[in-house]
């Protein structure tokens, strides 16, 4: 199987100071390299210089992550999706045209595709799942399943 087509994988051997550094960021993420550098004790210029690395080798990436609630969106909703007749992939990349999915996965299992959608209203699900979803072609099934509570939503790719 192959996993991350085309990309190099992130550098090992990260050491203590970098993931200080990693972990000050998570809890964080507007921390100053200056404010690091001083809860390490180490200069300004050593948190830039290994932040420069720590990007470079892809062992960390700086992105910014919205909450959905603060962007009026309401509903979670985990959908499986099972394809018939017509390349998954195909299908796959027409869902992923849709503003609503912010997430989609091509599994191995029960479901061909896995989608995170996001709504704002209960009342958009039967509507957005009928008139947008099940009407791309070779869809046969859809599995939607609500969240009814957020337990856990972590950003990092891998626990350092």
């Amino acid at each position: 199987m192959l996993i991350r087509k085309g990309r190099k994988p992130a550098a090992r051997g990260l050491d203590n100071i970098d993931e200080a550094i990693l972990d000050i960021l998570r809890s964080n993420g507007r921390a100053t390299n200056q404010e690091i550098a001083d809860r390490l004790s180490i200069t300004a210029s050593t948190v830039s210089a290994r932040l420069h690395r720590l990007e470079e080798s892809r062992a960390m990436k700086v992105v910014a992550v919205a909450d959905f609630a603060a962007h009026g969106y309401n509903m979670l909703i985990a959908t499986g999706v099972k394809v018939v007749g017509r390349p998954v992939i195909d299908v796959a990349r027409e869902l992923a045209d849709l503003p609503e999915v912010f997430s989609l996965n091509i599994m191995n299992g029960d479901c061909d595709i896995e989608l995170l959608i996001i709504l704002h209203e209960f009342n958009e699900i039967n509507a957005f799942l009928l008139d947008h979803v099940a009407k791309i072609a070779g869809i046969s099934e859809i599995r939607p399943g609500i969240a009814a509570d957020i337990v856990k939503f972590e950003f990092n790719v891998a626990p350092l």
